[in-house]
């Protein structure tokens, strides 16, 4: 059985890619989820803030004394918010190269344009086999128009794609006026890769201290549903490879990714929820499942579910939402 698949030229021994996450600060952990299946491994991002914070710390060293940036550094994290800086991140890259034989790809997250782009080539030189350009962007400017915010992000890709010879792949969230005509753009401005799709963490409001707060909550497999239409619905219309993050918790919500045309399926809650060792019980049952369908390989099953391929193309539009809400008419009391 051939489970290998090819991800922005990368040649991969199964679909199962760990996302970014907290997971790749220990070595130790890396080196586990290879031994357990894993077969390429997304670092934890490197932030834009984090790099222009250290220009402006630098900065305010060297002009200690006369009109400076230092009242700037109180608009960015305190130093210690991050677990590592800049360079300690490029250190961190290079080392998980070496503890692991699986591609590593770089993580880099931001959100407008500026010199923070550069770090993708010092990524590059720390051995990353790839970058993820996460352009985490909250557009909350009343006066910007959207054909302004799909610019950004174009501009980024392509500043980031000539500075590096690697693939380079863009994490986007959903939420555009046209979806398909902003992945195509995307894909003409040179991205390898689309990962869809990236979650917004919504914050909350603390009652007893008054006061916004962070808030995380693991992704469960309904979140899949989304990233699953939009794979099926761009599979076959694009150059590069399509990546599906968000709610893959399971054998089945893999293969369904494949077969609605992924090249690989991200996992990252699962691996907090269920531990490192789950990704052995994935590929486990992946193959399992595989051999008592009769395929023989990823490639045979890939995008034979996407809308390019199934027998009911209109299934991934309106069609599917007015049969949901005819299933439950006879239902309401």
């Amino acid at each position: 059985m051939d489970l290998t698949t090819k991800y922005m030229g990368l040649k991969l021994r199964n679909p199962l890619v760990a996302s970014a996450s907290p997971i790749a600060h220990s070595l130790d952990a890396c080196r586990r989820m290879e031994d357990r299946g894993i077969s390429a491994i997304v670092c934890f991002s490197l932030f834009e803030e984090q790099i222009i914070q250290e220009s402006l710390s630098l900065e305010n060293h060297l002009t200690r004394g006369t009109e400076s940036y230092a009242e700037s550094l109180s608009y960015f994290p305190k130093p210690e918010f991050f677990l590592v800086g800049p360079e300690e991140y490029l250190a961190h890259i290079a080392k998980m190269k070496k503890a692991v034989g699986i591609p590593v790809i770089g993580s880099l997250n931001g959100c407008s344009m500026g010199g923070w782009t550069k770090y993708a080539q010092h990524i590059q030189d720390a051995g990353a086999d790839a970058i993820e350009l996460n352009i985490y962007l909250i557009p909350a400017d009343l006066d910007q128009a959207g054909e302004e915010i799909e610019k950004v992000y174009l501009d980024i890709i392509e500043s980031v794609k000539k500075s590096v010879r690697i693939p380079v792949a863009v994490k986007l969230g959903p939420y555009f006026n046209n979806m398909a005509n902003v992945a195509k753009r995307v894909d003409e401005a040179g991205a390898d890769a689309l990962v869809l799709f990236n979650r917004f963490y919504q914050p909350d409001i603390d009652l007893e201290n008054l006061e916004v707060k962070p808030s995380l909550h693991l992704s469960t497999p309904q979140a899949m549903r989304l990233p699953m239409r939009w794979i099926a619905l761009l599979y076959g219309r694009l150059k590069c490879s399509l990546a599906a993050t968000g709610g893959v918790h399971t054998a089945q919500d893999a293969l369904k990714m494949i077969m609605a045309g992924a090249d690989v399926t991200m996992l990252c809650s699962v691996l907090f929820k269920d531990g490192v060792d789950s990704t052995a019980t994935i590929l486990k049952d992946m193959q399992e499942w595989m051999q008592n369908n009769e395929y023989v390989s990823i490639a045979q099953m890939q995008g034979s579910m996407s809308q390019k391929s199934c027998s009911d193309p209109e299934a991934f539009e309106r069609a599917n939402y007015m049969k949901v809400l005819q299933s439950y008419s006879s239902r309401v009391i």
